[in-house]
């Protein structure tokens, strides 16, 4: 069983970056397409952006594109969100999502998911 935990979640002010990280528990899990979701409370889950298995394609939600990219090591078999010019609607638990193939913008393309990480910007 894939596992993912994220880390690298914090409060900042707008204006701030953050980097998330999310360590896979299995070297086989370097050929996953993986995603970034986030979740505000009161909110559904939504796509904030995503990476091929390869990192030769990435796919971004409008409202962060220019502002975050995703990358990945497969060696390390880390994915990671770098985050620049945090707004407070940014505010919001965050997760890394895994699938086995090609990348989705929707919850239920992707198969393993981890626990999350907070991530609150200040005004």
């Amino acid at each position: 069983q894939v596992q993912l935990v994220e880390s690298g979640g914090g409060l900042v002010q707008a204006g701030d970056s953050l980097r998330l990280s999310c360590a896979a528990s299995e070297r086989a899990f370097s050929s996953y397409a993986k995603a970034w979701f986030r979740q505000a409370p009161g909110k559904e889950r939504e796509f904030v952006a995503a990476i091929t298995w390869t990192g030769g394609g990435t796919y971004y939600a409008d409202s962060v594109k220019g502002r975050f990219t995703i990358s990945r090591d497969n060696a390390k078999n880390t994915v990671y969100l770098q985050m620049n010019s945090l707004k407070p609607e940014d505010t919001a638990v965050y997760y890394c999502a895994a699938v086995r193939g090609g990348v989705g913008t929707t919850r239920n393309w992707y198969d393993y998911w981890g626990q999350g990480t907070q991530v609150t910007v200040s005004s």
